[in-house]
């Protein structure tokens, strides 16, 4: 792929994964109607670090009091964010090991075009549903273990193409009354300790099975990853203060309707 291509890819895909509209749908259009060749597992990768690093650059208050938090604690002083800390690093265990025995014994039997297609429209009308009834009453402080691991469990049913990972634990957030600005906070916090545990592993596939490094072009695409990233997060947070995710549900469901076109072959490229 040409240096262009790759740097549209790591925007698009970063800007997917950050918005609550999922990735899959996105580079599967681009792929099939640019006829683009798909990433390799460096790629991949690399696009993985600088969406983590976006993420945590976003969010450093928050991960900078909780490590504060932490080491209060350790010293016998409690704290709330000490607390979250713990939450978070709890809701992670079911989340990967659900996660890893779910990529191991049924990913290859859901990775369609046409599962993708419908996970799309239903994950866009589920975040309609969830943000339009869901009251709006609970922040990232008001959480506790049974929602931080109900929301974390939502990057397990993003497993399914076309779900997306933050726009599932994003919807079921809402679903547990989070204000919009605090369902994308708590999403983005849960999501960091499992990317970091899947980039590990990414990574030590990488180089002892694949036998394979990250070049710098590759490189190039994760710091393009993590600025769209960091932008994005920005844009989402701003204009959820002020509004709803409508725009996103609209987008997810004509990306949806053209995803089940090109899967039916309605249309043909």
């Amino acid at each position: 792929m040409a240096l262009t291509q790759l740097i549209v890819l790591a925007v698009l895909q970063s800007l997917a994964d950050v918005f609550p509209i999922g990735a899959d749908g996105h580079t599967a259009l681009v792929y099939v109607l640019l006829h683009w060749a798909t990433p390799d597992s460096a790629l991949r990768l690399a696009l993985r670090i600088g969406l983590l690093l976006g993420v945590m650059a976003y969010f450093w208050r928050d991960l900078a009091d909780m490590v504060v938090g932490v080491i209060r604690a350790a010293k016998g002083k409690r704290n709330a964010d000490a607390g979250l800390a713990l939450q978070i690093a709890v809701a992670a265990i079911p989340t990967l090991g659900l996660g890893f025995a779910f990529e191991y014994y049924l990913a290859g039997d859901w990775q369609t075009l046409h599962v993708a297609a419908w996970a799309i429209v239903g994950g866009a009308l589920l975040l309609l549903f969830c943000d339009r009834m869901s009251m709006t009453v609970k922040r990232v402080e008001h959480a506790t273990y049974a929602d931080s691991i109900v929301v974390g469990l939502g990057q397990v049913i993003a497993l399914v193409p076309g779900i997306g990972s933050a726009a599932m634990s994003i919807t079921l957030a809402r679903l547990l009354g989070f204000e919009r600005g605090h369902a994308v906070r708590l999403s983005a916090l849960l999501s960091i300790p499992v990317s970091a545990a899947v980039i590990a592993r990414d990574a030590y596939t990488l180089v002892t099975v694949d036998r394979a490094g990250i070049s710098n072009l590759n490189i190039l695409c994760g710091v393009a990853a993590f600025f769209a990233a960091l932008i994005g997060l920005a844009i989402l947070m701003g204009w959820l203060r002020r509004a709803t995710f409508a725009p996103f549900v609209v987008v997810r469901l004509v990306l949806g309707l053209a995803v089940l076109a090109l899967a039916y072959e309605w249309v043909t490229v």
